[in-house]
């Protein structure tokens, strides 16, 4: 991501984060071995922000209009071997921009030279999603898409194997096929899974789906799919389901975006960032508002994480229906996804255009994948006479909250969730509001005016069964977006956690409110005041305890009855020492929490995370 090292502009876009962006050009050579001619020879690029055109050896293979789709280019026809040279060329011009949050600019994901044998099976083409029959038994139909870049017809095997998760081998079936030149062939099986374990948030259990391509009895092709048996389901009046368990949807809005990087995030720091909102309870993230990188949903997979996937762009016209295309193909095997979504925010959201083209959208995805809901983040005309969420499973509200009621009662069979929510705002550190200087206090008190504070946001979506979750914006603050501040401003504070991934209040907020299974208590703010000796402190007190205490240097300051939704509160006149809060279930301590008045500076310590 170049333009993380940019400096930073005010004339540049507030919506990048006043960084200059523009065009730049990559070009590296490479040489392909003797023994690779006659394989297929393909470049994938994961993600080039923003448009980009790809030369080899002078031609052009290929454009990409998204910073969000993936770019295959088949270079084969292009491709030198031996001692010449291969020169490939990018001109990526960053300057165009699809969001209107930090987007980078250039090769931000993953860059890869694939090789295959001249009969084998295309880039994304093995579909394997498990299905349950009406008896109860689980079936893995298997479709693997063939192609053939030989000069005559080829013959060959599809044989797919299941394996258990210790890597032992629960069944196999194979099917002949017969790949015609230049083109492609479905080869279509189905293994009988029987009766294997479920994939949930609790135990996200993981499956492997190998399949092989045999020519006269050798092995030309192989592919390894993680897959997890579960089922979904959306109620209209009872929310969502997860192999016949209601689960609540505790989500969060998230980019690609983080402090020091940018839009090139390591994969480890991806796996990271899962695990910080695993710990608060979140069991959902959004792809706001595109498709993510593919580790990311690896990484769910392996953490039981329940992913709303997102397509970048309103438009079926061709182009933008391969994104969609390439979107689904890419993704269905993911058993962390459990819903898609088409667009977000659209103005034509209440035309009779932008009904026709999500009706198209919406049959392209299907012909795809008709195992998941489809939904539009939609942000307002839901009672419109003409509207989308006609042509789609789910309704998605993105804020409105107070019309969760009003749409239940109109149109009681649609399932409700809230796409996005919130929109709160938090400086990290910060007890009171300075809009000068652009702090927003920590303390739940601000939220944008389209949205609400954490607590009273979450009590509208868990107060009612029929709304089957949330997703609130943002689970990390990111570059770009300073609302409501501008320059010099350059990252929103919409997080629940920071720019670094350090938590804020919210965090400990959304802990008391999401975490069952584990006691939580914890306070704000800290507890060093020089200079306001004797002045009151409002002290929040987050818990999922049944009673807090709170008390202050051995000083009993009150017993309360726990409200998980806003938090409990305090006024309390400020004394340096220790202020302490005791969590108590059925009268038993289940939890403690403290801060203490730091002293004089003495030294700086780094320690390894």
């Amino acid at each position: 991501d170049w333009a993380a090292a940019q400096p930073y502009v005010q004339s540049a876009n507030v919506s990048q984060g006043y960084r200059p962006r523009g065009i730049g050009w990559y070009r590296r050579t490479l040489q392909l071995d003797p023994a690779d001619r006659g394989k297929t020879i393909e470049l994938h690029f994961d993600g080039i922000a923003t448009n980009a055109t790809i030369w080899v050896n002078g031609s052009v293979v290929a454009h990409s209009w998204s910073g969000y789709a993936s770019v295959y280019a088949d270079i084969t026809p292009f491709a030198t071997y031996g001692d010449e040279p291969n020169v490939i060329a990018i001109r990526v011009d960053a300057s165009r921009w699809e969001g209107w949050w930090y987007e980078g600019a250039g090769l931000y994901r993953h860059a890869w030279l694939v090789r295959r044998a001249p009969v084998a099976i295309v880039s994304d083409g093995v579909h394997c999603d498990p299905r349950r029959d009406a008896a109860g038994r689980w079936h893995v139909p298997v479709v693997a898409t063939l192609g053939n870049i030989e000069r005559v017809a080829a013959a060959v095997t599809v044989e797919a194997t299941l394996f258990d998760p210790d890597g032992r081998e629960v069944t196999h079936a194979s099917v002949a096929a017969n790949v015609p030149v230049l083109d492609q062939v479905d080869a279509a099986l189905t293994l009988d899974a029987g009766d294997p374990k479920l994939w949930s948030v609790e135990t996200p259990t993981l499956y492997t789906v190998r399949v092989r391509v045999l020519r006269e009895g050798a092995v030309v092709d192989l592919r390894q799919i993680p897959i997890g048996f579960r089922t979904i389901r959306f109620d209209a009046a009872q929310g969502f389901f997860l192999n016949d368990r209601a689960v609540k949807i505790k989500g969060v809005c998230i980019h690609q975006d983080h402090a020091g990087v940018g839009t090139a995030m390591p994969d480890a720091l991806l796996y990271w960032r899962l695990q910080r909102l695993e710990a608060m309870g979140c069991n959902a993230v959004r792809m706001s508002s595109n498709a993510p990188t593919a580790e990311l949903l690896d990484y769910c997979d392996r953490l039981g994480m329940l992913v709303m996937d997102e397509n970048r762009h309103f438009n079926p016209s061709p182009d933008y229906k391969a994104q969609l295309e390439w979107l689904v193909r890419r993704d269905r095997n993911h058993p962390s996804i459990i819903i898609w979504t088409l667009w977000n925010e659209e103005p034509l959201k209440s035309t009779p255009q932008g009904v026709e083209m999500t009706r198209r959208m919406v049959a392209t995805l299907k012909r795809l994948d008709d195992a998941r809901p489809v939904t539009v983040a939609m942000n307002g005309a839901f009672n419109d006479p003409v509207n989308t969420s006609t042509e789609v499973d789910v309704t998605g509200f993105n804020y409105y909250q107070d019309q969760y009621d009003v749409y239940h009662r109109l149109v009681p069979t649609k399932p409700i969730i809230s796409t996005e929510d919130t929109s709160a705002y938090q400086t990290r550190g910060a007890f009171e509001s300075n809009p000068a200087a652009h702090i927003a206090t920590s303390y739940d008190r601000e939220a944008a005016g389209w949205g609400a504070p954490h607590g009273p946001s979450w009590k509208m979506i868990a107060d009612r069964p029929f709304v089957a979750g949330g997703f609130v914006w943002t689970g990390f603050d990111y570059h770009g977006e300073p609302t409501p501040y501008d320059w010099p401003t350059t990252s929103s504070v919409f997080g629940i956690l920071d720019l670094c991934g350090f938590p804020k209040t919210a965090f400990g907020l959304r802990s008391a409110q999401w975490i069952d299974d584990a006691p939580v208590v914890s306070l704000a703010p800290h507890w060093t005041w020089p200079g306001r000796e004797g002045q009151s402190i409002d002290v929040v007190v987050m818990s999922n305890a049944e009673q807090v205490t709170l008390s202050l240097n051995g000083r009993d300051l009150g017993t309360q009855a726990v409200d998980r939704f806003l938090g409990n509160s305090w006024k309390v006149p400020y004394a340096p020492g220790r202020i302490e809060v005791v969590a108590r279930r059925g009268g038993r301590i289940v939890a403690r929490a403290a801060h203490e008045t730091a002293g004089p500076a003495v030294a700086l310590r780094l320690t390894p995370a």
